[in-house]
């Protein structure tokens, strides 16, 4: 691996995302540009965006790293991050776009009429964004410090230095086309060094399995996970896909409900694409680099291995290509993160001006950083399955609800959302405080959403039912509002 080459991928593809936000810039005028992109972007330009910020760490470095490490248990990874898509165009991509919040807490505000409620979920939202920013920048130090052998800490303030300027710049309309570029980017960044691996393999005659074993459960890269861990994964992350902020938070750009579902189709296509080449090189590195399932570098593996089977040039080619789509995907879902952050922070403490939307997305950069520099680095997709565990457990629940439920009230939303936040954030304490448990124990803390999400749903119904006497004013012309679609309301008016 050629340091210097790997630094010029990391400098190019921090150069073009200031370049793309600077041009946001000139585009950027108005409240609603810095919040919601003033409501008109096109579903292309939107599915591109959503797929550049949700394809994070987890998913360029990650999911190969679980698939070394687990066989074929690593592959509920991405089926779980592309089917919550589907939850998310049949129940709430259109009602959540005719809400016209800007902001979930915005939502929570709406549907229900409370001041409690909507300072729980901006402090729930600010939570979730946080946690989810720190792997991103985990994974810029592990990826700096094994392609350039510099401080890993470097990689963390520069992708949240360049992440401050690019949010600063224009908001949500800047980091729109910065996300749309860095999605196809990404993409190729795994696309062409998989397609390279491959031929390289077929014309020199070598297996790309070694034997077809690549996926035998119980071997020495790793054990197979017991049925309830599985199944609690997979409902962590198609309810958590419900209830992350900064994919949310992009609905709100498009013009009306019908856009808001084609968007979200479209994602679906974008994600399955993607998702076909981390696949194959975690297979790749469970005959390459078994290793790393055992040394803690399984995160590794898409960096390494280019060097492994090409080696030479051609290997430090390939290996920048990744690198610059690494940094690609830490800088997009940073950047969405930190907008939807600093949207969340300045209508609550700032007055949701532009000034303060500035002075938040500061706010939202410096806090993560912080977190970032003081813990060490965990397994990427791992530590965003817990964020999705989290977000399934407490936004979730009051968005499914809000949106399908005339029945819910304050007291049950908040109820349910403590209970979610509570009853999840102590397993997963737990379970990192005390590893050493009976396996079974274990995984219903580790992987709580199982019994969580149900937990939480359950309360906020029951608690709903014994205070409807206090059932929310308006509640329906809000419901309509959510259901009826613009051409009937518009007609109306």
């Amino acid at each position: 691996m050629n340091p210097t080459v790997s630094m010029l991928a990391v400098l190019l593809v921090s150069v073009s995302t200031v370049l793309i936000a600077i041009n946001g810039l000139r585009l950027s005028r108005t409240t609603g540009d810095f919040y919601v992109a003033s409501r008109t972007v096109r579903p292309w330009w939107n599915a591109s965006a959503i797929g550049g910020e949700y394809l994070s760490a987890a998913s360029f470095l990650g999911i190969a790293g679980l698939i070394v490490i687990s066989g074929q248990d690593g592959l509920w990874f991405p089926i779980g991050y592309t089917a919550g898509y589907l939850m998310l165009l049949l129940f709430v991509a259109a009602p959540l776009r005719r809400s016209r919040a800007y902001t979930i807490p915005d939502f929570a505000q709406i549907r229900l009429g409370s001041i409690k409620l909507r300072r729980l979920t901006s402090f729930l939202v600010v939570v979730i964004c946080w946690l989810y920013i720190v792997p991103q920048l985990h994974g810029a130090a592990l990826t700096l410090g094994i392609s350039t052998g510099l401080p890993g800490w470097l990689g963390s303030v520069l992708v949240m230095g360049i992440v401050c300027v690019t949010v600063l710049a224009g908001g949500m309309r800047s980091i729109t086309f910065v996300q749309a570029f860095q999605y196809w980017l990404k993409l190729a960044a795994l696309a062409i060094p998989t397609v390279f691996l491959l031929l390289h393999l077929g014309l020199s005659g070598e297996s790309a399995t070694l034997g077809g074993a690549v996926f035998d459960t119980g071997t020495e890269t790793g054990a197979s996970r017991g049925l309830y861990y599985n199944i609690s994964l997979l409902v962590a992350l198609l309810f958590g896909t419900l209830g992350l902020p900064h994919v949310l938070v992009r609905f709100y750009t498009n013009p009306d409900g019908p856009s808001a579902r084609k968007t979200t189709a479209i994602v679906l296509g974008l994600l399955s694409l993607f998702y076909l080449f981390p696949t194959v090189l975690g297979i790749l590195g469970r005959a390459y680099t078994p290793e790393l399932a055992t040394n803690g570098n399984a995160d590794a593996t898409v960096l390494l291995l280019p060097s492994r089977i090409l080696g030479g040039m051609a290997g430090d080619a390939v290996t920048a290509i990744i690198i610059g789509g690494a940094f690609a995907a830490f800088l997009s879902t940073s950047s969405g993160l930190v907008v939807s952050l600093a949207g969340t922070i300045s209508q609550d403490l700032f007055g949701g001006t532009v000034r303060g939307f500035r002075i938040s997305a500061v706010i939202a950069t410096v806090v993560p950083l912080g977190l970032a520099l003081g813990t060490s680095s965990l397994a990427l997709a791992g530590a965003i399955g817990s964020v999705f565990a989290f977000t399934a457990c407490t936004i979730c629940p009051l968005l499914l609800l809000g949106i399908w439920w005339r029945g819910l009230t304050v007291a049950g939303a908040i109820s349910g959302m403590l209970t979610g936040a509570l009853g999840c954030g102590f397993a997963l304490f737990i379970a990192t405080l005390v590893p050493d448990q009976p396996a079974s124990l274990h995984d219903l803390l580790a992987q709580p959403a199982a019994w969580c999400v149900p937990l939480a749903f359950l309360v906020m119904v029951v608690v709903s039912r014994l205070s409807r006497h206090r059932a929310p004013a308006r509640v329906d012309a809000v419901m309509a509002r959510l259901h009826v679609p613009e051409a009937v309301t518009d007609s109306l008016s």
